[in-house]
């Protein structure tokens, strides 16, 4: 029987193009303008799969979405959307979508996305403009959605979760996101466990009684018990001392704790979100972590990609830095000169968003008639101004290579960077997967982790 597809768009050109195309690979299609229509049918009708688009004339997607889901459960629904926010695509993963697209669609990276949720894999996000309150998660790439993703899997339960990444990728951002959408009633507390001398943390993390030591004159509840029905947010987690590892595994095995000075144990309902730019698993190796400790908080993971990994971000990240500076000094937002902007992109960002923020606050400063000049942006003295990847001024013909070593290379780089994942790799590279095997055996190109 052949696989059945509704799609529910108001744009008559793209739902005939969606209905030609999904037609020529030998699917049954149907389609609908209107939340109303396409609710209709998906009640009367059995699919395997419904397109939704957002903006519809009688309403939007993301309401329409668990009403589908009721009338039939089991089906996948990927939404298609132009609207470039982050919240929308947390809502519609955990409302249950499959997952969610960006317009003006792609048809390799359609195809891709349909194949992998028809197959019953988690599909690997295309490129999508996302936006957070403070410009940190704002972006175009596959990367930035898949955190979307992540969150909105995250959001949804109890289970531990460690976010990675280096500094100043905002992983504080992504914790209080995973708070926001985690319908918790309780508050987020927030603790940084390396800007704490370890004599002190133990009460700050677990409180004490009165007496306790010098200068405990009264009793002092803890960040765990504040967390109560919340989400306690450790922040650099791995500079834990190793006696306090051992009482916060004590705490996560347990559901309890003892504030120091007290032998009376106190249940705690705090869900817990860690956050490191260390190889907790490496610390492990090394004797500075506790193994069984870095699983227990690695229940659930995220690993947030440096700034330098997704430049396509850069430019939005850019306007919205500056719309937020010039937010907080009650003035005009300023441009950013081409020269300026290619500045920024070019540039490898070790300090990633926040030195971003940073670069752009000094530079707004610095802006004359309301624009903000390349020899306005001023960098780090001990840093470079160009990617790594660029090649040297003065290459030379030993340095050129054939177009077919040029594509082969780029393609075994794609694959290095998604771990050999064909999905991901073929939004990335805009080709199918018939494509991608084939250049794979033409070029000889190898997986990660195979031989």
């Amino acid at each position: 029987m052949a696989t059945r597809i509704l799609i529910i768009e108001d744009d008559p050109a793209l739902r005939q193009m969606l209905t030609l195309h999904f037609e020529d690979q030998g699917f049954d299609v149907r389609s609908a303008e209107q939340c109303g229509a396409g609710e209709s049918i998906a009640r009367t009708e059995t699919f395997d799969l419904i397109l939704l688009d957002q903006q519809l004339p009688d309403g939007a997607g993301i309401d329409l979405l668990p009403r589908l889901l009721a009338a039939r459960p089991g089906v996948s629904v990927v939404m298609m959307t132009g609207r470039h926010d982050l919240e929308l695509a947390i809502r519609a993963i955990k409302a249950g979508a499959s997952d969610f697209i960006h317009k003006p669609l792609k048809t390799a990276t359609l195809q891709a996305t349909v194949d992998e949720v028809l197959a019953g894999r988690t599909p690997e996000p295309e490129s999508e403009q996302t936006q957070a309150p403070a410009g940190d998660l704002i972006g175009r790439s596959a990367a930035m959605l898949a955190v979307s993703k992540q969150i909105a899997l995250c959001a949804g339960n109890m289970a531990t979760v460690l976010i990675s990444g280096e500094s100043g990728t905002g992983k504080e951002v992504v914790a209080r996101l995973i708070h926001q959408h985690s319908g918790r009633s309780g508050p987020f507390v927030a603790i940084n466990c390396a800007a704490i001398v370890d004599s002190l943390l133990e009460s700050e993390l677990f409180g004490h009684e009165k007496g306790a030591f010098t200068g405990a004159d009264r009793a002092k509840p803890g960040k765990f018990e504040l967390a109560a029905n919340g989400t306690l947010f450790l922040d650099e987690i791995a500079e834990l001392a190793p006696p306090l590892q051992a009482k916060l595994l004590r705490a996560l095995q347990e559901r309890t704790i003892e504030r120091v000075g007290s032998v009376n144990s106190i249940a705690v309902s705090a869900r817990i979100i860690a956050a490191t730019h260390r190889d907790l698993f490496a610390q492990a190796r090394d004797g500075l972590f506790r193994e069984d400790l870095a699983y227990r908080l690695n229940v659930l993971g995220i690993e947030l990609p440096p700034l330098r990994d997704r430049r396509e971000d850069i430019p939005m990240l850019a306007h919205a830095l500056l719309a937020k500076v010039a937010a907080q000094d009650q003035r005009a937002t300023p441009s950013l000169a081409d020269s300026a902007m290619e500045s920024l992109v070019r540039y490898d960002w070790p300090g990633n968003v926040r030195e971003l923020d940073n670069v752009l606050t000094q530079a707004s400063m610095l802006a004359r008639d309301g624009q903000i000049t390349g020899q306005q942006i001023r960098f780090r003295p001990d840093a470079g101004n160009v990617a790594p990847d660029d090649p040297p001024a003065e290459a030379g013909a030993a340095a050129l290579q054939s177009l077919e070593d040029v594509e082969a290379g780029h393609i075994q780089r794609v694959l290095d960077h998604t771990g050999g994942h064909k999905g991901q790799s073929c939004r990335i590279l805009g080709i199918s997967r018939p494509a991608l095997d084939r250049k794979i055996r033409k070029y000889r190109l190898t997986l990660p982790g195979r031989s």
